[in-house]
């Protein structure tokens, strides 16, 4: 993933309104009628933020006449998810080394 990717799929996820689609769409495709329901917004807001998260790749539209279902694309959340697994080591590390280092000085308190 790209870093200009991987900017665009943080910045889709940085709002709380399409954070909540998503979760929505991960349960099932869905129209946008149907997405909009437990938001107090109107159609064309929800739709300015279903246009944030197809730009963003994760979302895909389809056309069956009228209908116009979304859908989660769940490739972009795989590559941030791998993108912040290297910072989730590091500090799981370093974590693991301050544990150590505090075991340490316990143990040298205790004789």
């Amino acid at each position: 993933m790209t870093a200009d990717q991987l900017s665009s799929t943080f910045a889709a996820l940085a709002d709380p309104t399409r954070r909540a689609i998503l979760a929505r769409l991960a349960r099932g495709e869905a129209t946008v009628t149907e997405l909009a329901e437990p938001f107090e917004m109107s159609l064309p807001a929800v739709s300015k933020h279903l246009k944030v998260l197809e730009r963003a790749g994760l979302i895909s539209r389809t056309k069956d006449a009228q209908w116009r279902p979304c859908r989660l694309e769940a490739a972009p959340l795989a590559s941030a998810t791998d993108w912040l697994e290297r910072y989730r080591q590091f500090w799981s590390e370093s974590f693991d080394r301050l544990d150590d280092h505090l075991r340490e000085i316990q143990e040298g308190q205790q004789e």
